[in-house]
């Protein structure tokens, strides 16, 4: 594997599919990565426990690596299961309904000259279909993975990134031991939160070192009308509030919590008061109502685990589950 011209840092990109529905936006992601300014030293693509959707991959894009998940079905094991089979030394993540601009790698690989910056993480931008629901507050925009009002504006040190645009440098990320695998979504299932605990056990792993957002490495996310709705809304700001609740059962509320106290304390009110003046009810509803329902999942996944972790399995350490936190949901350590 060769440096391109203007660094000497080389980059592999994953993206990680589990589904031939999405193949037209699968198709899209994978062109603009080959379409990139500063083209990637290699692009592999995760096929999550779907043996038609590599083939078929295998097929269509012969200078693509093509690898099965090893791990559990799920989004984690894919990302892990990528890293591992990537060479480069920074190692990108674009999803399969993502479309990367032509500028992307070169914005990424930007930050990596600081030393100190152990990842990079970009501007994640709806595309809806048919456009955005006038109900639908950009403060809650990570409902539907994208990056929501209430992040920095210019570039600038931040807890965790949004999970469709991010890159790490691999060796650390694999020293780390991946991502969660009782965390992350699983086919359709409305839940996250892998990116912020991944994020927090890596700058634990280094004190004073630096994740950096970079809001111009813009990524287009294709947002379906399926997630357009008040019930898909529903569902995943509660289930946010679920893995937020595992999250800090593993990293202690004080880290897992610190960028959502500020939510809550300033973007949200702020975004209230002008859906308020604008009389605009519908959206001032939502933004209460995610908060309660993102609240809600909270409290119970925290009460679910006090409950669970008082009980026998998690005394006698064995044979646990990713609900009881024993061996099951521990991260995968990565070989080295």
């Amino acid at each position: 594997m060769t440096a391109r011209p203007g660094t000497d840092t080389t980059l592999s990109v994953v993206i990680c599919a589990y589904t031939l529905d999405r193949w037209d936006d699968l198709s899209a992601a994978v062109a603009s990565v080959q379409h990139q300014h500063r083209p990637p030293d290699e692009l592999v693509l995760v096929a999550d426990h779907c043996p038609e959707l590599a083939r078929r991959a295998a097929r269509r894009w012969p200078g693509v690596t093509v690898v099965p998940n090893e791990e559990r079905r799920g989004l984690s094991g894919a990302r892990n299961t990528g890293v591992r089979a990537v060479h480069g030394e920074v190692v990108a993540f674009l999803d399969d309904d993502a479309a990367a601009a032509a500028d992307w790698t070169t914005r990424l690989l930007a930050g990596y000259r600081d030393g100190a910056v152990l990842g990079v993480g970009g501007l994640v931008r709806p595309r809806w279909d048919g456009g955005r629901p006038r109900w639908f507050p950009a403060e809650f925009d990570w409902v539907v993975g994208c990056s929501y009002r209430g992040l920095p504006r210019g570039a600038a040190p931040i807890r965790n990134f949004t999970g469709a645009n991010m890159s790490f440098r691999r060796a650390e990320a694999l020293a780390a031991g991946g991502f969660r695998l009782d965390l992350g979504r699983v086919g359709t299932r409305p839940v996250g939160c892998e990116e912020t605990e991944f994020c927090l056990r890596l700058a634990e792993h280094h004190p004073g070192a630096e994740l950096r957002y970079e809001p111009a490495a813009v990524v287009h996310h294709h947002v379906p009308s399926t997630r357009s709705t008040w019930a898909y809304f529903r569902a995943r700001c509660y289930a946010e509030g679920r893995s937020k609740a595992v999250v800090a059962r593993h990293t202690g509320p004080r880290p897992a919590l610190a960028s959502e106290r500020r939510y809550l304390r300033h973007t949200l009110p702020a975004a209230v008061l002008r859906s308020l003046r604008r009389a605009d009810l519908r959206a001032a509803g939502a933004l209460c109502g995610g908060a309660g329902l993102t609240l809600l999942g909270y409290a119970v996944g925290r009460t679910r685990g006090l409950v669970t972790a008082a009980g026998p399995a998690a005394d006698a350490g064995t044979g646990g589950t990713a609900a009881t936190g024993g061996a099951a949901d521990r991260p995968v350590r990565s070989p080295r």
